[in-house]
C-alpha cells in the first residue's frame, strides 16, 4: 500500500542514470576543489585584496564537474556565457531603474543572446540576476563586475575544472568524432548511422536536448553494437587470442626494442614489468621519434623502454565478446589489444589478423 500511495513521486524524478558512489564523490571533490583554489587564485592575481566569490559559479562547477560531458558545460559556453549576462546585466542595472524590470529584461535577453550564439550557459542567467540585485558592492563596479569576478572566476573555474577531468580520465572538453584520415565518415559511419543522419533528425525537434550530437551518435553506435552481440558473432577473446606474445620490457634499452621491432617485423609491442603485469604499449614511430632527439642534449636515463612508452592502453578480458572488440580496429586503426587478468598480468593478444580471420569465418557461415 506505501508503494502505491508514493508511486506518483517516481514520475516526478528524471530518466537519469544514477553514478556509482565512486564517480558521485568525484565529482563533489572537483566542485570542491575547483571553487577553493580558484578563490584563492583570484585573492593572489588581485595582489592580496579580499577576492569574493559570486553564486553562480557554484551552479557552473556542477556543470563542469558532474556532467562536463554536456554542451552547456562546453568552455565556450561557461566564458561567452558568462560574460555576456554580466555585459546585459551591469547595462539593465544602469539604464533600468525599476530591480524587477531590470533583472527580468536582463535575463531574459541573456537567454535570447546566448542561444543566438550557441553559448547556453544556465548559471549565466544568475550572473544576469547577481548584476541587478548584488547590492551596492556591485554597482559600484559597474562594467569591471564582467572583468572581475565573472570573466576572472569564469577563466579560474574552467582552467580548473579541464585539468581534474583529464587528471580522472575523463574527455573535456568534448570533442566532434571525426574521421582523421580523411572528410570522409569513419568506417562504421559508412554503413551505419552517419553525422547528416543525425543532423536530420534534430532538425524535427524543436527543443534543446542536453546532450550533444556527437555523444547522441556514439550511444546509438554502442546500442547498435550491443544488438549486434545476438547475431552469430558470440565468441569471447579467449577463443581467438594469441597466447605466445611477443612483448618488452619496461627495463629493457631502447636500441634492444628497435631490434625486436626489426627481427619481427612488427609495428606496436606490449610492455610489461618484472610481474608480467601490462604497463604500456610502445609503438615502432615512438622508437623514431625518440632517435630525431639523441642528437639533441638529454639526461642519460632516457634509454629504457619506461620513459617513451605510453602508458594509457586499451585492454580487453579473456571473457569480453569479440564484437567489442571491432570498434578499436575499425575506427582507431589499432594493430592488436591486450587481453589481460583482472589483475592486468597479461595472458595474450587480439590481432587485427585475428578479427579479420573470424569476420571472414563468419561471412562463409551466413553464405
Amino acid at each position: 500500500m506505501k508503494t502505491r500511495q508514493f508511486h506518483w513521486i517516481e514520475t516526478l524524478k528524471p530518466n537519469f542514470k544514477v553514478l556509482p558512489i565512486k564517480e558521485r564523490l568525484l565529482c563533489g571533490l572537483g566542485a570542491l576543489l575547483g571553487l577553493a583554489l580558484s578563490s584563492l587564485f583570484s585573492w593572489y592575481i588581485l595582489g592580496g585584496i579580499n577576492a569574493w566569490y559570486i553564486a553562480p559559479m557554484g551552479a557552473s562547477s556542477v556543470l563542469l564537474f558532474a556532467v562536463p560531458s554536456s554542451p552547456l558545460a562546453q568552455p565556450w559556453n561557461v566564458l561567452v556565457g558568462n560574460t555576456l549576462a554580466a555585459i546585459i546585466g551591469v547595462a539593465a542595472t544602469l539604464w533600468i531603474a525599476d530591480l524587477t524590470i531590470a533583472f527580468s529584461v536582463a535575463v531574459g535577453f541573456a537567454i535570447f543572446l546566448m542561444m543566438t550564439t550557441d553559448s547556453l550557459h544556465p548559471p549565466s542567467g544568475a550572473v544576469a540576476i547577481t548584476a541587478v540585485l548584488g547590492g551596492e558592492a556591485v554597482h559600484q563596479l559597474g562594467f569591471y563586475f564582467v572583468l572581475y569576478p565573472v570573466l576572472l572566476n569564469s577563466i579560474l573555474l574552467l582552467g580548473l575544472a579541464v585539468m581534474f577531468n583529464r587528471l580522472i580520465g575523463r574527455h573535456y572538453p568534448i570533442t566532434a568524432h571525426l574521421n582523421e584520415r580523411s572528410k570522409d565518415p569513419t568506417p562504421t559511419q559508412k554503413v551505419t548511422i552517419q553525422p547528416e543522419d543525425i543532423e536530420y533528425a534534430l532538425e524535427h525537434h524543436t527543443e534543446l536536448l542536453d546532450i550533444s550530437q556527437y555523444d547522441l551518435e556514439s550511444i546509438i553506435l554502442e546500442a547498435q553494437q550491443h544488438a549486434n552481440h545476438r547475431l552469430s558473432l558470440d565468441g569471447q577473446c579467449a577463443d581467438i587470442m594469441t597466447q605466445d606474445v611477443i612483448y618488452l620490457n619496461a627495463e629493457d634499452d631502447i636500441l634492444k626494442a628497435l631490434e625486436v621491432f626489426k627481427q619481427m617485423n612488427i609495428m606496436s609491442l606490449p610492455v610489461v614489468n618484472v610481474e608480467h603485469t601490462l604497463v604500456g604499449t610502445l609503438a615502432l614511430s615512438d622508437v623514431v621519434e625518440w632517435f630525431k632527439q639523441v642528437s639533441e642534449i638529454r639526461n642519460a636515463w632516457q634509454d629504457k623502454v619506461k620513459h617513451i612508452m605510453h602508458r594509457q592502453v586499451v585492454m580487453v578480458t579473456p571473457e569480453q565478446n569479440i564484437t567489442d572488440l571491432i570498434p578499436y580496429f575499425v575506427e582507431k586503426s589499432f594493430n592488436y589489444l591486450p587481453v589481460v587478468q583482472s589483475d592486468k598480468t597479461l595472458l595474450g593478444i587480439v590481432s587485427r589478423s585475428d578479427m579479420i580471420a573470424v569476420l571472414y569465418q563468419n561471412l562463409l557461415q551466413q553464405q
